[in-house]
């Protein structure tokens, strides 16, 4: 993952209602939600859903499909991997990780 493009996805993550959003999508795998469905789990205006929604596209973080006459939201989770490899690509320099947090090897293998 590039630079800009992690700016892009921690950016739009960096909202509440986008991270709650994304987190729900998540939760749901791969049969992912509507729209409907996401804007009752967050008590949230369908606008203002369609607004964050567009934001996590836009950074790559979700995908959207139709499917009869639903749109079904997904997380992209290859993204959201590429984002976590990236944030800990130079965990503890190096070094020997503290007890206390999960090793470099740990953290690559899980992506």
């Amino acid at each position: 993952m590039k630079t800009d493009d992690a700016v892009l996805a921690l950016g739009a993550l960096a909202q509440p209602h986008r991270l709650a959003a994304f987190r729900l999508l998540v939760v749901a795998g791969p049969s992912g939600l509507t729209p409907g469905v996401l804007a009752e789990r967050l008590a949230m205006p369908a606008p203002t859903l369609s607004f964050h929604l567009k934001e996590l596209l836009n950074a790559g973080l979700v995908t959207q499909a139709r499917e009869g006459r639903n749109l079904i939201y997904h997380a992209r989770f290859e993204q959201m991997q590429s984002l976590m490899a990236f944030l800990t690509e130079n965990c503890c320099c190096g070094q020997a990780c503290a007890a206390t947090t999960p090793s470099c090897e740990t953290l690559t293998e899980s992506s």
